[in-house]
């Protein structure tokens, strides 16, 4: 039977071009997102066949809903190769703003413990098969702190900590953990920022890269390789020349900012 990957956030930017970049490959398609009408009009655009995918509705942000989504995916589909949560949450904060402190608990909870619980239901499965894979989109946001950004900042660095916890864990039962750290995609998260995006990808040119990725198993890669020259720099660059380096920088819109 040919390979199955289950992919959150699937309705639109990176999540669909993932879908699309698979399906080319030949993969059939277990698609999560809220808007599973959104999944189910692309595909039909798209002129995929009944028999290749399955849409699953949930909000990763309500552990029990994609827990739920991922064992009807073992349920009708089987056991995916690969499991990918994408699914993500980008708007600025005020920590100022009592509102904006909800909006950080949200983030965290789509970005960081959604991500946690889109896997949990394929471990146990996974464990006694002995092998699968499962993907982590990140993003070099993780990396260091950015203004105005600090819930989106804070939840993707942990997820880069989390990934690498669990490829740890797992390693021993043929279980891989892969790390994407994706720069800026041309996305509907990233359409609105108002600071200069180097290195812009479109999303189907880092569908390629992270497929690719994915399937030679690595362990933690930033896309594209010229990001990952700069986040490396970041690593290193010592707090003052960093804090010197954003100063005036335009901060991430909070929700209904332009």
């Amino acid at each position: 039977m040919d390979k199955l990957v289950f992919i959150t956030g699937a309705s639109s930017g990176i999540g669909q071009a993932l879908a699309w970049r698979y399906h080319q490959a030949g993969w059939r398609l277990a698609l999560s997102a809220r808007r599973a009408g959104a999944i189910e009009r692309w595909a039909a655009e798209r002129g995929l066949a009944a028999g290749r995918f399955c849409v699953y509705g949930a909000d990763v942000a309500v552990a029990d809903d994609i827990i739920a989504a991922g064992r009807s995916c073992i349920a009708r589909q089987g056991l995916p190769d690969v499991v990918i949560a994408n699914a993500g949450l980008s708007v600025g904060m005020d920590s100022a703003v009592r509102e904006d402190i909800d909006l950080m608990a949200r983030t965290l909870a789509v970005n960081t413990v959604g991500m946690a619980a889109t896997f949990h239901p394929f471990i146990a499965a996974m464990r006694e098969r002995g092998s699968g894979t499962l993907a982590g989109i990140a993003s070099a946001g993780g990396i260091r702190g950015m203004p105005g950004h600090g819930a989106y900042c804070a939840s993707k660095a942990a997820v880069i900590s989390y990934c690498e916890s669990l490829r740890g864990e797992l390693r021993a039962d043929g279980i891989r953990v892969v790390t994407i750290v994706p720069g800026y995609v041309d996305t509907p998260l990233t359409r609105g920022n108002r600071y200069p995006m180097p290195f812009l990808m479109a999303p189907d040119a880092f569908a390629g890269r992270a497929f690719a990725a994915i399937e030679a198993g690595a362990s933690y890669r930033v896309i594209p390789w010229q990001m990952a020259l700069v986040t490396r720099l970041l690593r290193l660059m010592p707090n003052a020349w960093f804090d010197r380096v954003l100063a005036g920088r335009p901060r991430k819109q909070r929700q209904g900012e332009r």
